[in-house]
């Protein structure tokens, strides 16, 4: 098997012995000017973008990277501190509303080249074969235009590269992981020991987290920082697991660079590059084709923002897509104090999970279902639930003394997509006059239901575990849609090889793709999706072969 990831992609070869950064590698990067026409720019350095620009430079693609943040050095930029970690979070300025809004700047948006990924928990299931036909099957959501079957070779590619280590999973499409489950903490424990109580299938795992070495990746210390970011490189994100090996073969990541508008020619209908600030500085980067992977906020953001006499209502909105159907999915947290100490900080927040719950139940009044795990959140955070449920003072104290009694599990509900949850642009511009992004959100009723039944189950496994007292938040994780594929233009932005509809070299390759979301964490898929483009470009028409090799197919014939 390591011959085969080595082949596909030696990033973690590439790190230093000891497991870091390896500097010189940026500092040899090669470097374009924005004069120079390169095969492909690339708006976003984060799971889609970084897996896309990896992919293709092996196919021989001259790719400049955007990214609107920093170029991280985990050793030098990130700490072992709650408070001190807010840098890796996306704050620029948004705007939220609806019913029901969603709090955005922290566990669901990321900011830096790595994406959210350098700050996700590192749990990676894959979706299950019903995701992709919830209207057929479910009679809600929307179908995929592709099947599970035909990306579940790029699941087994991402799950080798990242790698994934975990118990055999017996849900969705069975199926093992190539590393070993990592031992369990006192939060883990309590988990398996509830639901076997209360006769519920859980297991161990995945996560994207060496267990032992992995090329110079070193094993996980279980110091419990993930969502802070992993400070020893033994959690996967983009930075390690992509990056190092896009940069050896010739990719450019350009940070701090801020993109605000992709340019089409009137004429043609191609995208011919895309407008940028740096340093205070508009650039332009001239490119044959262009990227979008910047998420499910950001991405529709800056397709609104790019309309022109051709598409005066935003980029590719022909039949008013971009920025509907955006999603989150319903993340209660339950917390359960015990009388004996369980010290849910010592090892990584997702240990273990149960989907047995993940399926539309015909018993049910609600469609599809839930997925639950172990999230131990850290004091700052935990501070937050306490104080959600309206404890302070002297109470508060005391709740905040008995940190270590407590363990914590977090459940993922399948919210459904609808149009009207979405994002536009509003009156207010950033520091670059770049119009903010408005998201509205409001919840159905099928939501509701989902989020009651799943605090239900992770009470319930809890209190069969011995917890004395149980407390529960509501609260959102993981977005997804904005951009969502489709089979046919009335349907979606791109189509299933991640293609625009309306500028045929335009992709879109990030979570505001995925039609639904499941009730697992998107990372993992948004990879996948991504290689599976950069397949089907490398092996697609003269049209999506770069420069380089038309040009030595012209020299041959």
């Amino acid at each position: 098997m390591t011959l085969a990831v080595r082949a596909r992609n030696e990033s973690a070869w590439l790190l230093t012995p000891r497991g870091g950064i390896d500097e010189g590698l940026r500092e040899r990067m090669r470097r374009f000017h924005d004069e120079d026409e390169v095969d492909l720019v690339i708006v976003g350095a984060g799971a889609g973008g970084s897996t896309l620009a990896q992919r293709l430079a092996r196919g021989g693609w001259r790719i400049v990277v955007l990214d609107a943040g920093p170029f991280w050095n985990p050793e030098q930029d990130w700490v072992s501190d709650e408070a001190g970690s807010h840098q890796l979070y996306w704050t620029e300025p948004r705007q939220i509303g609806g019913a029901d809004p969603v709090p955005l700047g922290s566990n669901n948006s990321g900011r830096g080249v790595g994406g959210s990924m350098v700050h996700y928990a590192g749990y990676t299931p894959r979706f299950h074969p019903s995701d992709f036909r919830t209207a057929t099957n479910d009679g809600v959501g929307a179908d995929w235009p592709f099947a599970y079957e035909d990306l579940r070779p790029y699941y087994e590619q991402m799950e080798a590269e990242l790698p994934v280590s975990g118990q055999h999973w017996p849900w969705g499409d069975p199926h093992d992981y190539p590393y070993r489950p990592h031992p369990v903490g006192g939060n883990g424990e309590l988990f398996l020991r509830g639901a076997e109580a209360a006769g519920i299938e859980a297991r161990v795992g995945p996560v994207a987290i060496t267990n032992g070495r992995f090329g110079h990746r070193p094993h996980c210390i279980y110091r419990g920082f993930c969502l802070q970011g992993c400070k020893v490189n033994a959690k996967a994100s983009p930075l390690i697991t992509h990056l190092p090996d896009a940069l050896a073969h010739g990719v450019e990541i350009r940070a701090d660079s801020m993109v605000t508008r992709v340019e089409v020619d009137e004429r043609t209908g191609r995208a011919t590059g895309v407008h940028y600030v740096r340093g205070g500085r508009q650039r332009f980067q001239r490119a044959r084709a262009v990227a979008i992977a910047g998420y499910s906020i950001e991405t529709p953001r800056l397709l609104l923002n790019s309309a022109s006499k051709r598409f005066p209502d935003g980029l590719c909105n022909d039949h008013d897509l971009v920025g509907r159907y955006l999603m989150v999915q319903g993340a209660p947290q339950t917390g359960g104090r015990f009388e004996a100490e369980v010290r849910m900080y010592k090892a990584p927040p997702p240990e273990v999970s149960t989907e047995e719950f993940y399926e539309t139940d015909p018993s049910k009044p609600y469609k599809r279902g839930f997925s639950i795990q172990t999230v131990s959140p850290l004091p700052i955070t935990w501070a937050e639930h306490i104080m959600a449920q309206g404890h302070w003072g002297a109470e508060f104290r005391n709740y905040m003394s008995d940190y270590v009694h407590w363990a914590c599990l977090g459940a993922l509900c399948e919210f459904l997509p609808q149009a009207d949850n979405r994002v536009t642009l509003a009156d207010e511009q950033d520091r670059n006059g770049m119009p903010v992004a408005h998201f509205a959100y409001s919840q159905c009723e099928n939501d509701k239901q989902l989020v009651k039944a799943a605090t239900t189950v992770m009470e319930r496994i809890l209190k069969a575990a011995g917890a004395d007292e149980v407390v529960t938040i509501d609260r959102y994780a993981h977005l997804v849609g904005g951009a969502r594929m489709g089979s046919r233009p009335e349907e979606g932005v791109v189509d299933g090889d991640c293609r625009s509809f309306a500028v045929e070299n335009l992709f879109i390759t990030d979570g505001s793709v995925l039609p639904t979301q499941g009730s697992a964490n998107p990372a993992l898929t948004i990879m996948a999706v991504a290689a599976r483009a950069a397949d089907r470009l490398l092996a697609g028409p003269d049209a999506g072969r770069p420069v380089a090799a038309r040009t030595s197919a012209l020299a041959a014939s």
